[in-house]
């Protein structure tokens, strides 16, 4: 596709913060890739609801955590698009379990998914992405707090913050920034997931502004970071939570 101007590969596109993120890039002017692991039909749905706003999409299955699939999505990207402008690593989850030593499986899951699933996404993004485009990883603001329960997603995502910078100190001389967003609660599937409506509600008074974020404040500040107006950003975590912590 010879007149695709830029392009934007968004993981874990099917739902929640990366859906949101995938439709803002769309409505920039990106040709979108919508990886997805598992929820092909949600996927086709967003590349449908993009190409019904005049955007160009395709979606793609890919397993963050297999770096074959990684280096698959990349060179299908590539191929449909003829150029990868921007990656945005929205892919992962969060099951909370406390530190134990019969949590050990959910652990290692969730590094498998958030903190390996990141390495192969920002090592295929080092290759491929075009002088003078933007690399984001979403990370999370639970990293200033100390919840019981949040010890795996913690960790898994203190370490994709750790990678976020090393890669755009790896990437010097080439015009491309990586930075991390980082959210607060989100109104999202995954974070409403397993938590009591008391749990809830103490999360969504926590910030001065009283409310859970939405998927769409997330988006606004990838669109940010990915515009002409986020050039000099660069190796930084951008804490968007509304003031909770």
């Amino acid at each position: 596709m010879n007149d695709i101007r830029k392009s934007a590969i968004v993981t874990g596109a099917s739902r929640g913060i990366g859906h949101a993120i995938a439709l803002r890039l769309a409505e920039d002017g990106f040709a979108i890739v919508v990886n997805y692991a598992s929820n092909h039909q949600q996927a086709d749905e967003l590349v449908a609801e993009i190409r019904q706003r005049g955007g160009v999409a395709e979606a793609i299955r890919g397993d963050v955590a297999d770096p074959d699939d990684m280096a698959r999505l990349f060179e299908a990207a590539r191929k449909a698009f003829g150029r990868v402008d921007v990656v945005v690593n929205s892919a992962g989850v969060m099951v909370n379990a406390p530190i134990k030593p019969d949590t050990l499986a959910v652990f290692d899951k969730t590094i498998a998914v958030n903190l390996r699933g990141a390495f192969n996404v920002l090592a295929q993004a080092a290759q491929y992405v075009e002088k003078g485009g933007r690399i984001i990883a979403v990370s999370t603001s639970v990293l200033g707090m100390a919840f019981p329960t949040y010890g795996p997603y913690v960790a898994s995502k203190a370490g994709v913050e750790a990678l976020v910078k090393i890669t755009a100190a790896e990437l010097r001389g080439r015009e491309i920034t990586v930075n991390a967003v980082a959210p607060g609660p989100v109104a999202t599937e995954l974070f409403f997931n397993g938590k009591s409506e008391a749990q809830v509600e103490h999360l969504r008074k926590l910030a001065p502004l009283e409310r859970l974020g939405e998927p769409e404040d997330i988006a606004r500040v990838v669109s940010f970071l990915c515009g002409p107006d986020g050039a000099w950003i660069n190796s930084q975590v951008l804490r968007a939570n509304g003031g909770y912590v």
